[in-house]
């Protein structure tokens, strides 16, 4: 994957969010620096990095794409209110179950999306008062 200046923007500004943001929000960031950019290029450079696992897209819940700068395997938790994605702990462990080979058969398995959602704490906060 060719390095170029307009990448290399979208990435430093990605790796400053650990909010998830969408391509849309990161394009109102780059412009900043790169103010001729289009968010066509924004969405082909945010594509081009996925696929080539230098940063995680997400896609849950049926909202919009959303970007992460950290490629590993992790957990996500979506609140169902104001649609925020946050990190779970690095250490938290699940036990998924194992797909025999039966399941496979025919299959070729990439990997496994694991996302938890509720209320983010304000949001929880704001339910109890209410």
């Amino acid at each position: 994957m060719r390095n170029t200046e307009q990448k290399s923007v979208i990435l430093e500004v990605l790796q400053t969010h650990k909010d998830h943001p969408t391509a849309d929000q990161l394009y109102s960031e780059v412009r900043e620096r790169l103010p001729k950019i289009s968010l066509g290029t924004v969405y082909r450079n945010l594509e081009k990095l996925s696929s080539s696992g230098v940063i995680m897209k997400l896609e849950l819940g049926g909202n919009q794409k959303r970007f992460d700068p950290n490629p590993m395997d992790h957990y996500h938790f979506r609140c169902i209110t104001c649609s925020s994605i946050e990190d779970l702990p690095q250490d938290l462990k699940v036990d998924l179950p194992d797909i025999n080979s039966e399941t496979r058969s025919n299959r070729v398995i990439l990997g496994t999306t694991l996302e938890y959602y509720g209320y983010c704490e304000e949001c929880a906060a704001n339910k109890i008062l209410n």
